[in-house]
Formats: C-alpha cells, structure tokens, sequence
C-alpha cells in the first residue's frame, strides 16, 4: 500500500488488538471518516459549487492512496456520508454528482459527534 490512507490503514490493521484493549478502536476508525470528510469539504469549497463530479472526489481517494477506489465506490462512501450526517445532500446518479445542501452542506462536527 502506497499513500497516506493506505498507511493509516495499514497502521490500523497491524495494531488492532492494541488499539481495542486500549479501547481507541472506534475512535480510530471514526478520525478516518472525519478526515475523508474534511478533505471532501476541502473539495467542496474549491470547487465554489453545489453540484459536485463524483470523479472530483475519486481523484481525491487516489490521491490518498487508494488507488482502487473507483466511481462505484466512490458514490457508495459519499451515500454513507450522507446518510450518517457527515454531509447533506444527494447522489444524482444520472449526472455522476452530488448535489449539497446550499444551506451547511458541511455540518459542523460537534452536531454529530
């Protein structure tokens, strides 16, 4: 694994066992998600658009490493997200973008934390 998710991952995987008799587990895997999010919000605010391309947020996943991530997979991350809170929207299939919420589209973290 290449990339900074990739050894993050990879840190997590090797670790495990220490991390859940530590009990920082979970929170571990939550900094994760906060930080896919942030990066996508970082996307967000460069684009300066409320309609995003699906392949702008792809592009950003390879950049981190995960190299595998492909257009599927990157709808099915940004519809978890969406789905949990991180960010408010939808996924318009038909156009390949995710259309956010013109009123904080990015809740702050402590709404959901």
């Amino acid at each position: 694994s290449s990339g900074i998710n990739a050894e993050y991952g990879d840190t997590i995987e090797k670790n495990a066992a220490f991390f859940i008799r530590a009990g920082i587990y979970l929170i571990l895997e939550k900094l994760k998600v906060i930080t896919l999010r942030n990066l996508f919000k970082k996307i967000y605010l460069i684009t300066g658009t409320f309609q995003i391309d699906v392949a702008r947020f792809q592009v950003a996943l390879n950049w981190l490493g995960l190299e595998d991530v492909d257009s599927d997979e990157t709808e099915c991350i940004l519809a978890n997200m969406i789905n949990d809170g991180y960010i408010k929207g939808y996924i318009s299939e038909q156009h390949k973008k995710i259309v956010v919420s013109k009123v904080t589209a990015f809740p702050k973290l402590s709404s959901f934390l």
